[in-house]
């Protein structure tokens, strides 16, 4: 699905065009977000501080195999959306099958655009789709001591903490 563009769903598009219409701030983050743990959340409530709603956007199981192995996801993708839809922070959870989210900034045309601090301001994907109509940057600082690839390891190993 790589060179396919992205496209919403009709609901996902009505909600899109009511918090449009009533001015809302729109942000959007993304990520993997395998195994939810404090890091992730406080980044999450974080970043929707930044606007008036909170879009995450998750990859696809196959985007995850392709980027992180075979081994990856834990959870799948359904799940993973479940999961992030359940917090208080989080307006809407969209899957994304290509390698980058590129395509899905494209369709959103968000406001504010948030990344990790761990990413190089022009590293990242989207940054200019965002900033050509207006719209900011923002790279948010990750909490150290968080890592899913470090509890995946820690649970292998019998170590608990």
């Amino acid at each position: 699905m790589s060179g396919e563009p992205f496209e919403l769903s009709a609901e996902a598009q009505a909600r899109l065009g009511a918090w449009k219409a009533s001015d809302a701030r729109i942000v959007f983050t993304n990520g993997v977000f395998d195994l939810l743990h404090p890091g992730h959340v406080r980044y999450l409530q974080a970043a929707r501080r930044e606007g008036d709603v909170l879009i995450v956007g998750i990859n696809s199981d196959r985007s995850v195999r392709a980027i992180k192995g075979p081994s990856r996801p834990i959870m799948p993708e359904h799940e993973r959306a479940e999961v992030l839809e359940a917090l208080a922070c989080v307006d809407a959870v969209v899957v994304f099958d290509e390698e980058t989210p590129a395509a899905i900034i494209a369709a959103l045309q968000p406001d504010v655009l948030v990344k990790g601090a761990d990413w190089a301001a022009d590293a990242i994907v989207g940054r200019d789709t965002v900033e050509a109509r207006g719209g900011r940057v923002v790279r948010m600082p990750i909490e150290s001591g968080w890592s899913t690839s470090a509890i995946i390891e820690r649970a292998r190993s019998g170590s608990g903490q």
